[in-house]
């Protein structure tokens, strides 16, 4: 097995040198993360599939969630028993990373994937249609790093399919919208230019937009599981569970994840600027350059509104991301002054040489 189809190139190798630099004299491995099953990862390398878990030294060495290996992620292994499993013990510096807060008052990051290129956000034409909820998607997408392709499926379930199209081109300036239907099979060859071989992509959107079946139609096989939405709301189950790396048939890579319930987004930088360029755009001429577009004389944002250039609803969804962002921001200062205060405080003594301390520590 090569790992070029798994996206390796001459960076990813430069990475790999340049990594090695800071480890220690004994054989390595390089591999992708394939699929993440909480204490253990499915992952990819030249002997191929196998399983792996965090070496104990690597384990305390990481302070926060965000830095814990993630589906795409290339790592460090040192294999054991012959090569039936490995232990982790880094990971290759990300070149894009897709990242929510997770659910619930804990302020913690939880990345969705890394190193993709192209993330398919994805919205199903029934119920399941929602431009200011695509808007969301659209900040996490640009502060990934990836590049953002908008998916409308159901296509065959919809009657007006180009006039949602439009109205979700309007919402997402320079963004690629693509309509398809895996039932019809209409829309793949527009697909085909994200997907070559060695290329990342991957699906994000609410349960029951159709994820899963967007795999199996583009791997030509049954690899994920799908479920019927329910009729009354076009709501999905949990079909996915877990994120996890396929190789499709013209040796793109795809990563599909469970479906969101709700997009808490993490941190910004710049995607709220990107999703809402139009509005970036008119900040420049407002008269004063710290305007808040609220209520503010001589405001552009505020006048554009007013004579229906600017759709009202997008500015409201606007400022109320701004302030969600800003939320979260101080949150996470917050966090990171207090994990940084408790750090200063004495560390407890460690423990005696041919302790479990040590050897968690060096290994």
């Amino acid at each position: 097995m090569k790992l070029e189809q798994y996206g390796w190139n001459e960076e990813w190798n430069r990475k790999w040198t340049d990594k090695l630099r800071l480890l220690d004299d004994r054989e390595y491995a390089a591999g992708r993360i394939a699929g993440d099953f909480g204490s253990k990862y499915k992952v990819i390398t030249a002997a191929g599939e196998l399983w792996g878990e965090l070496s104990g030294k690597f384990r305390h060495s990481l302070s926060g969630s965000g830095e814990y290996p993630a589906v795409g992620d290339w790592v460090v292994l040192a294999m054991q028993d012959g090569g039936a499993h490995a232990v982790i013990h880094g990971v290759l510096p990300r070149h894009s990373v897709i990242s929510r807060k997770v659910a619930g008052p804990t302020q913690e990051e939880q990345i969705v994937a890394s190193n993709v290129d192209t993330l398919f956000l994805v919205s199903a034409l029934n119920d399941d249609f929602n431009v200011r909820r695509m808007e969301r998607y659209l900040i996490m997408a640009w502060n990934s790093g990836a590049n953002p392709v908008i998916l409308l499926t159901k296509a065959d379930l919809c009657t007006d399919a180009e006039l949602k199209m439009a109205e979700m081109q309007q919402a997402a300036p320079g963004v690629p919208v693509h309509v398809v239907s895996a039932i019809l099979g209409d829309g793949r060859e527009e697909l085909q230019p994200y997907i070559g071989r060695g290329h990342t992509v991957a699906l994000t959107g609410s349960s029951g937009c159709g994820k899963s079946t967007m795999v199996n139609w583009l791997s030509g096989r049954n690899l994920q599981l799908t479920q019927d939405v329910r009729e009354g709301d076009s709501r999905g189950r949990h079909t996915t569970t877990h994120r996890e790396l396929f190789v499709l048939p013209d040796g793109g890579i795809i990563v599909d994840t469970p479906g969101m319930r709700e997009l808490q987004l993490w941190e910004d930088d710049g995607g709220l600027d990107l999703a809402f360029g139009e509005i970036s755009t008119l900040a420049a001429q407002c008269r004063f350059s710290d305007c808040t577009h609220t209520r503010e004389e001589g405001c552009a944002v505020l006048e554009a509104a007013a004579s229906g250039v600017l759709d009202g609803k997008r500015l409201q969804n606007y400022h109320k991301t701004q302030k969600e962002l800003q939320f979260q921001n101080s949150k996470e200062a917050r966090q990171k002054r207090k994990t940084a205060a408790a750090s200063t405080k004495s560390a407890p003594p460690r423990a005696k040489a041919g302790s479990w301390q040590r050897v968690l520590d060096e290994y």
